[in-house]
């Protein structure tokens, strides 16, 4: 039988117990588990200095390339598009600093940006109302323009609009230097229509450009590959690469990185063998690259993927300067005012 002096005893046995656990714990264990957390902290706030030290060091390193890129900005780009005429057409939520950046360049570079189109969240819009409407605007538009076969039948009529528009606003041969006329009233008359309806808006555009420059949204949309403005934009950039000497598409560092921007949907489809991309163009050598991969173009060298997300390359190998000792001799992806690749003969 267990009597209440076993109980009495066992009750004692736990309570004797817990206050020995108790010394212990406050004294020789709690000094051991305070060394090994203080250790482990001190070792945590060691690797954390260091990896700030190098994080400081990488700004300050990055800081430095992109003074540098800044200061020798006007001599990388000097004449490497001189006498062209550049549009930009940008997509709803294209940023600023790209925008901005390209202009800036292109002026440093010896080109005249014509003005800008913006083509508004409306065009991008693949519901039977806005097709049916755009339909009908494209069609009483063409006048006799045979409009080229769908390459997408969802954006079909966003193809036809953007034929008609890139045939408005370029010409291959056109130069600043050259003077030349302005928009032709036709096509002054097709640009006021799609205006009017609420599919773009036109900034300064008076006179027709040689090369064209499209600038993708500021953030990667849910959708990816099935967004509608990606499928848009892959017809756009094939007509306007089709209508201009040389076309190319750009995008900021923060909307080209995720997976599904439009750059990496244009990156992954036919398109991008008429097209060259930059997707770091809100950057002073995203925007170098930008004006090289147009001017390698427009001397007949292949586009290209150019960049620090997914790209072929950071930047493009800019065309040699001719020598003042050797005389030139157009090839045939020359443009009407003499540029291109060109094979030396000493004298």
């Amino acid at each position: 039988m267990i009597d209440f002096r076993y109980h009495l005893v066992s009750i004692v046995a736990v309570f004797l117990a817990l206050a020995i656990g108790i010394v212990l714990g406050s004294t020789e264990l709690q000094g051991h588990t305070i060394d090994v957390l203080q250790s482990t902290s001190n070792g945590l706030k060691n690797s954390l200095n260091a990896v700030s030290a190098q994080r400081d060091s990488y700004g300050q390193e990055i800081s430095a390339d992109q003074q540098f890129l800044q200061t020798a900005e006007s001599r990388l780009l000097a004449k490497e598009l001189d006498g062209d005429r550049l549009v930009i057409i940008t997509e709803p939520g294209a940023p600023g600093s790209v925008i901005d950046g390209i202009k800036q360049a292109a002026g440093i570079a010896g080109a005249t940006v014509t003005g800008v189109v913006a083509l508004q969240p409306k065009f991008n819009d693949l519901s039977g109302a806005t097709q049916s409407n755009l339909s009908t605007i494209n069609t009483t538009l063409a006048g006799g323009t045979l409009l080229a076969a769908a390459a997408d039948p969802r954006t079909a009529y966003q193809q036809q609009a953007a034929q008609l528009i890139a045939a408005a606003i370029l010409d291959k041969t056109a130069t600043a230097s050259s003077g030349g006329s302005g928009l032709t009233a036709a096509a002054q008359t097709l640009l006021a229509a799609y205006e009017q309806a609420g599919y773009l808006t036109v900034s300064d555009v008076t006179v027709p450009a040689t090369l064209a420059v499209i600038v993708t949204p500021q953030t990667a949309p849910a959708d990816g590959q099935n967004d509608a403005g990606n499928q848009v934009l892959l017809a756009v950039a094939q007509q306007f690469a089709n209508a201009s000497a040389a076309t190319i598409v750009a995008g900021s560092v923060a909307g080209s990185s995720p997976a599904g921007s439009a750059i990496s949907v244009l990156r992954s489809s036919s398109v991008s063998g008429q097209v060259s991309s930059v997707d770091n163009a809100d950057t002073t050598l995203g925007q170098i690259s930008s004006i090289w991969a147009l001017a390698n173009q427009n001397a007949g060298r292949k586009p290209n993927s150019y960049g620090i997300s997914g790209a072929s390359a950071v930047s493009p190998v800019p065309l040699p300067e001719p020598s003042a000792s050797a005389t030139t001799t157009p090839t045939p992806h020359a443009t009407a005012k003499g540029k291109g690749t060109t094979s030396v003969k000493q004298k």
